[in-house]
């Protein structure tokens, strides 16, 4: 049994590692799981920091962990913008083969219609004819 691929599982077979990387890192910094275990990190970082009895490595106003939240955004911000990019060609990709999809629909229903008025037509010359042979006979 053959089994045929729909549009979406086409499309993500013909994406590269880094889209790929680039999605799930998309889709896991949008997700509430990634804000409660960031959140638990920095409460864990800054207790840590607070009652530090020996090291403190980060002391406030925690300036390494600002440092991280910098870096983190400076690379989370092109990369959702990439996946925010080919989501966009995505959708157009999509309703391109929408569209295709609806003219070929679109032709097919033609045809069925000038079929069915076809064969219409054939039923109506059928009874036209034997009303005729009908009439025909009357008359003689």
């Amino acid at each position: 049994m053959e089994h045929t691929k729909t549009w979406h599982q086409h499309h993500h077979d013909s994406l590269g590692f880094g889209q790929k990387l680039a999605d799930n890192v998309a889709n896991g910094m949008g997700s509430w799981r990634f804000i409660i275990i960031q959140s638990a990190i920095v409460v864990l970082w800054m207790t840590l920091n607070v009652i530090g009895f020996v090291n403190h490595w980060d002391v406030y106003p925690y300036i390494l962990l600002n440092l991280l939240f910098s870096t983190q955004a400076a690379y989370a911000a092109p990369i959702i913008m990439m996946a925010q990019n080919r989501q966009n060609e995505r959708d157009r990709a999509h309703a391109d083969a929408d569209f295709k999809t609806n003219v070929e629909a679109k032709k097919e229903i033609e045809q069925l219609l000038e079929k069915l008025n076809s064969i219409e037509i054939d039923k109506l010359d059928k009874i036209l004819e034997i009303l005729t042979k009908l009439e025909t006979k009357a008359v003689s």
